[in-house]
């Protein structure tokens, strides 16, 4: 077999075999991508799994205070006290059940925010390229101007003027990201509305609303799709950031931003507080960032 490979490697031209080395790679990488893209998906369905099921599932009560166990170390094994895998905070509330607990403020702002910015910005952003008129020039103004803010920035100034709550922040995140979806949709629409089958919709009498949502936005979707994975990532963390800087809207319930805030005064002495949550934080920002990196390569035919 490996000398019937070498006489056809042999009988190719140096332009064929490069060709099929180059392919050879590309499978290597998508093969990759699979892989990291399923560890992603795995690691997403279990933070799901454990936010939906945080009655259920949490070890210990996460509001449950004991002065006498404040401070515990992480513990897989203890005599005559209840296990704190993770350990406690500096109330004694088992730090692991929190973590759960959080799982559901962080995805559930990271989902709602994007979702907000998704509609707004796909809206505007189709208005602008189907118009290409004065009403383009007037949107993508807007999108300029607000471009020109540093996002976190920008949602802490509205955060830190609203009374702080959940809803809030995402209304927030969801009013100061949905700029990228414009310009990505306006883009795409602007390439397209040139395009024979748009024009034949046209000349057949189909209103704009009719090509809009008929011709046009069906065929903006594998961006926006792939725009929206990778901004859930980004929404978590400016929801943690918002958090960590007080202005955050768990309330009562913890949410993994808050919890790395309020580990910062102790890490000398309890460095559990802080790294637990951050590592939740970097481990679900990147199983997100996997699978929105393989979605793109798959709904993208110029990566195939």
């Amino acid at each position: 077999m490996s000398a019937i490979a070498e006489v056809s490697a042999g009988s190719l031209s140096p332009a064929e075999r490069a060709e099929s080395g180059l392919e050879r790679r590309r499978a290597q990488r998508r093969h990759a991508g699979s892989a990291l893209a399923i560890a992603g998906a795995l690691v997403l369905g279990v933070l799901v799994a454990a936010a939906v099921g945080a009655p259920w599932v949490t070890p210990h009560d996460p509001s449950k205070q004991s002065l006498a166990r404040r401070l515990t170390p992480p513990a897989w094994t203890e005599r005559g006290h209840a296990r704190h895998l993770l350990g406690t905070d500096q109330v004694g509330r088992d730090v692991l059940s929190r973590l759960i607990l959080g799982a559901r403020i962080s995805l559930a702002v990271g989902v709602s925010a994007v979702a907000l910015s998704t509609l707004i910005g796909v809206a505007l952003g189709l208005a602008a390229g189907f118009s290409a008129g004065r009403l383009d020039t007037a949107i993508m103004t807007v999108v300029d101007v607000m471009l020109s803010f540093p996002p976190l920035l920008l949602a802490l100034a509205f955060a830190a003027a609203l009374d702080p709550s959940l809803w809030t922040v995402i209304v927030v995140l969801g009013l100061t990201g949905w700029e990228r979806y414009a310009r990505v949709v306006r883009a795409e629409v602007l390439a397209l509305r040139e395009r024979d089958f748009v024009q034949s919709a046209r000349a057949l009498g189909a209103g704009p609303a009719r090509v809009i949502l008929r011709h046009l936005l069906p065929n903006t979707l594998s961006s926006v799709i792939v725009l929206s994975t990778l901004g859930v990532a980004q929404a978590i963390l400016q929801e943690a950031a918002l958090s960590f800087l007080g202005v955050g809207g768990g309330g009562s319930q913890p949410s993994w931003g808050q919890m790395v805030a309020q580990g910062r005064d102790v890490v000398t002495v309890a460095w559990w507080l802080p790294t637990f949550p951050g590592l939740a934080i970097l481990a679900t920002v990147l199983a997100i960032n996997l699978v929105g990196d393989r979605l793109r390569d798959a709904l993208d035919p110029r990566t195939r």
